[in-house]
């Protein structure tokens, strides 16, 4: 196992000479560094850490990123490029809260860290102007309708760009795009929704429906299979037409004040919908929505609208597991589905049963198990385009723990999973369908074929 000892020695050049342990005595009593000290470096969240398991290098964990913030927050190291590096390199999959027997909110420290590295001018030129184009298109649906043609008429030239080696003449950043390009569908480009749609039979739930940005404008499937599900289940949907993203990709992203204005706009679509659920589809945007209320720390009249907010949040799986007894005959599907794991709805919402339950009341259904079920497959919000490089070798991991349990289709719960292991399979030459699994189900309430449901 690493020694602390080898994590000091990690740090020459970039910290003084002084130790990186201190007495709990010594601390500083800024609120980060009461939470960092909270770590006791038991290596308990080494086996659950992607970007360990990728290269066992003590600077790309959680407690030796940990360590990182600890010497800035005490003054002994700047936010420099290897600061930056380390923190940039971390997916957020928050596995290792899940693992920490000390209860560090890591999560918190790394999206706090984030926010002040996205300030500091120690960044790179490119780095910098990839990141603001970046995310002044992805939160913005109909800015990523814009994008979509190009996306998606890129599928039919990537085999001859492969052969020609052209590819490698761009920069990683370019074919990740171009990759993850390749999943996109052309279909469902206007993107319209009724405001409200009636129960099927006497209602029983008045749930309001999150479109999102990235669902909505590359998943509309998704939200279509949502939405006749929970009106098949006796719930009226109603979809505020104002809502948009809720600020998740900015917030994993460190863009604080991007993500509040648009948490603010999203509450209030909601608010004005006196609904009794917020449904999301989208792991990544249920983890986000849940805890608003830590976005909004220090504006005590914006947290207690938030925490309403989050107290009506749930994942479709959660909702769907709530409305018993079912009304909506399923009918059998003949299939082997190997389900995956969305990091958001694993460790953030801690929802495992739920999506397995989901699938599993669908007769015929198989439920394979993958191995490593628990490592993230480096989707990461955005993390699969701003570290390209990574999020593909955890892509290629995952893809081949999915190969060995020989499934029909995979299933998960959150959009950038979707893309992150369709490229990823598609790299592999081993390229089963991803589904949501609430496609699954709305196929079965609705008796549709396997073939049927994939074309």
């Amino acid at each position: 196992m690493v020694t602390y000892e080898y994590l000091k020695a990690a740090h020459a050049g970039i910290v003084d000479d002084m130790t990186l342990e201190m007495k709990a005595s010594n601390l500083d009593s800024s609120d980060n560094l009461s939470k960092l000290s909270a770590c006791v470096k038991c290596g308990f969240c080494l086996p659950t850490c992607p970007t360990y398991l990728l290269w066992g290098n003590e600077m790309d964990s959680p407690r030796g990123r940990i360590q990182l913030m600890r010497a800035v927050e005490e003054g002994r190291a700047p936010i420099g490029d290897t600061v930056i590096r380390h923190l940039d390199r971390c997916v957020g999959c928050m596995a290792c809260v899940t693992a920490c027997p000390s209860g560090v909110d890591y999560t918190q420290l790394l999206e706090s860290f984030r926010e002040q590295i996205g300030q500091s001018p120690q960044r790179g030129v490119t780095d910098r102007i990839w990141r603001r184009l970046l995310f002044a298109v992805l939160p913005y649906p109909r800015r990523l309708r814009l994008m979509k043609v190009p996306l998606a008429g890129y599928r039919g030239i990537w085999s001859l760009m492969e052969s020609l080696s052209v590819l490698q003449r761009f920069p990683r950043w370019f074919t990740a795009l171009a990759d993850l390009g390749c999943s996109i569908s052309p279909d469902g480009f206007t993107g319209s929704w009724p405001k409200q749609i009636p129960a099927v039979g006497v209602s029983r739930a008045k749930t309001g429906l999150l479109t999102g940005c990235v669902q909505r404008v590359f998943f509309d499937p998704v939200n279509r299979a949502t939405v006749r599900t929970l009106t098949a289940e006796g719930c009226e949907v109603v979809i505020p037409s104002q809502q948009g993203c809720c600020g998740a990709l900015s917030w994993h992203a460190g863009l604080n004040d991007q993500a509040r204005r648009l948490a603010k706009s999203v509450i209030e679509s909601f608010e004005r919908s006196n609904v009794d659920h917020v449904v999301t589809n989208v792991a990544g945007c249920g983890s986000v929505m849940k805890t608003y209320r830590q976005l909004f720390e220090g504006d005590e009249k914006w947290a207690t609208r938030a925490e309403a907010f989050s107290g009506k949040v749930k994942d479709i799986s959660e909702v769907i597991s709530d409305l018993t007894p079912t009304r909506a005959r399923r009918h059998p599907l003949d299939i082997r589905v190997a389900y995956h794991d969305p990091c958001h709805l694993l460790h953030g919402q801690a929802l495992r049963d739920q999506p397995r339950s989901l699938l599993a009341s669908i007769p015929n259904l198989n439920i394979l198990p993958i191995p490593e079920d628990n490592v993230c497959c480096g989707s990461g919000g955005a993390y699969n385009l701003l570290q390209p490089v990574a999020a593909a070798d955890l892509g290629d991991r995952k893809i081949e723990q999915i190969r060995t349990v020989n499934a029909d289709i995979v299933a998960t719960s959150n959009a950038g999973c979707l893309l992150q292991i369709q490229a990823a399979g598609r790299r592999a030459t081993h390229d089963p369908p991803v589904l949501h699994p609430i496609q699954l189900l709305d196929a079965s309430i609705r008796g549709l074929s396997v073939n049927e449901l994939l074309h």
